[in-house]
């Protein structure tokens, strides 16, 4: 088993921690906050082992959680890193895309593996069909969620709108042709509202809104392509996979024919996906063992998260 520890027990901080004590991968060791009272009364009520310094945390375990506030990632991940400890960092990577190209550059230099927390690659409303979205067109997306002053520090791009940048450069084989955007600060000193175009070198067209001053939580996306619309609902955790092929000679009572004006017929027929109820969380964090222990390339790697990262900064400065 792989020894962890976690940095930063916040909010999520203390779900990666129930999870890592959970997993049959990790052996979870202990944690580090920053605020010591927050840290002793988790201690207290949960019984963790606390760590009073993120030196100390990291020279006990194989792999570092950080689960620490944005602007901390970069130099927490570079202390483990250089320590030798393989890296698990929540999104996004880091503030800015030369500290994620730092991170990178170590992580070769001291062999170890990174991954980054962009859950939704998890959500098994995801992954039931991730592997059916080929070569899409025209992407739709909207996360919307009720306001929350956590996360309120960064713009809602970098908190909301990167989990669906990460998602559709997953499944995108093209490069990014140009984005423009227009996001408004509503009660945050940062946009609270965005949206965005992005267009792809081969013709793929996204178009992304999210927000956290809605007045209900919605996480849909959907994909169009040749002969399919895929529909993913991140939030209620379903999804839609509506086909068409060429219609049959001799049609039955119950088939759904489209005829178009040139007089070419198609049936549309449903290939919906069996849906598991996972944990999103604990998966990735078991896929990060998977990929230490099998010296493979992390599901969600650092490059990946720093793609991710670029076009969402490129979002922010149009605005």
């Amino acid at each position: 088993m792989l020894k962890a520890g976690v940095l930063g027990a916040g909010h999520l901080g203390k779900i990666h921690l129930r999870l890592l004590a959970q997993s049959k991968n990790y052996e979870l060791v202990g944690f580090y906050d920053a605020d010591e009272i927050h840290a002793k009364q988790i201690v207290k009520e949960f019984g963790y082992t606390y760590f009073d310094s993120i030196t100390k945390l990291i020279e006990a375990v194989d792999v570092v959680d950080i689960v620490t506030p944005t602007f901390a990632h970069f130099e927490t991940a570079k202390q483990a890193i250089e320590a030798g400890k393989h890296v698990f960092i929540e999104k996004p990577i880091t503030n800015t895309v030369a500290e994620a190209k730092e991170l990178i550059a170590l992580t070769k230099k001291y062999n170890v593996k990174g991954q980054v927390g962009h859950v939704e690659r998890f959500n098994p409303a995801f992954t039931g069909v991730n592997t059916k979205i080929n070569n899409p067109m025209f992407i739709e997306t909207h996360r919307l969620a009720e306001f929350n002053p956590r996360g309120t520090d960064v713009p809602v791009v970098l908190d909301l709108m990167i989990h669906d940048i990460d998602a559709i450069l997953s499944v995108v084989n093209s490069e990014v042709k140009n984005i423009s955007s227009n996001g408004v600060a509503v009660i945050s000193e940062t946009p609270d509202i965005a949206n965005a175009r992005i267009e792809f070198e081969n013709g793929c067209v996204a178009n992304l809104t999210a927000s956290r001053i809605s007045l209900k939580n919605m996480r849909k996306s959907r994909f169009f392509q040749k002969d399919a619309y895929i529909s993913v609902d991140f939030f209620e955790k379903k999804c839609e996979v509506v086909k068409m092929k060429e219609a049959p000679k001799v049609e039955g009572d119950f088939d759904m024919i489209l005829q178009n004006a040139e007089g070419v017929k198609k049936q549309i027929y449903f290939d919906n996906p069996v849906i598991g109820n996972n944990n999103a969380i604990l998966d990735e964090l078991d896929a990060f063992a998977d990929a230490i222990n099998n010296n493979t390339i992390p599901i969600v790697s650092l490059e990946q998260a720093t793609k991710a990262l670029e076009v969402a900064i490129a979002i922010i400065e149009d605005f």
